[in-house]
């Protein structure tokens, strides 16, 4: 499972580089996902996580909740942020990662995702106090409709980062991953 790439392989700059363009490709994909699976109800979307993550960092309520306008429709401007960072971040995580241990990039990147998911969203976060317990059957807790949302718009996030990985590292390096050998008849 821990097998490393050959050193010589790894094209560690390029990944940055494909880090960071799969990230923000990424964030716009899962705003995209939640548009028909929303992933919390209008109320508990009245402060969604980043805003609360915010206020719970020191952050003013009216300061997290600052809007910005575009087309005459507004948007919460920190939860962008706090969202595309999120995503660019863990892009950058991924795509550094998959030249030294191929295995991140189990199911096409899936597989990450759904670890993402579990341990930000049912661990890290409730612990924290930012979203609820992650249990449905406990009162005000997450719901099944929002785990579903969020499991599999984790998945479509990850592999979003994969798809972009994999083909801006290849036409950059002009080479196959660097588990695969330069030889090989299929890549």
């Amino acid at each position: 499972m821990f097998v490393k790439t050959d050193a010589k392989r790894r094209r560690i700059k390029e990944a940055v580089i494909v880090g960071f363009i799969g990230g923000v490709f990424s964030a716009i994909v899962k705003f995209g996902w939640e548009v028909p699976f929303p992933p919390r109800t209008p109320e508990r979307d009245a402060t969604n996580p980043p805003q609360q993550l915010l206020e719970q960092l020191g952050m003013s309520h009216d300061m997290s909740h600052t809007m910005i306008t575009f087309n005459n429709n507004e948007r919460p401007i920190f939860s962008f942020i706090i969202h595309f960072s999120f995503a660019i971040v863990f892009a950058l995580f991924y795509c550094i990662v998959a030249e030294y241990w191929p295995k991140i990039k189990l199911w096409q990147g899936m597989a990450f995702g759904l670890f993402v998911w579990v341990a930000a969203h049912l661990v890290v976060m409730p612990l924290m106090g930012t979203v609820p317990s992650p249990f449905p059957w406990v009162e005000g807790g997450q719901t099944w409709s929002e785990h579903f949302s969020e499991a599999l718009g984790h998945m479509v996030w990850l592999w979003s980062i994969e798809i972009v990985r994999r083909d801006l590292r290849n036409r950059i390096t002009h080479e196959p991953d660097a588990e695969v050998p330069l030889d090989a008849k299929f890549r």
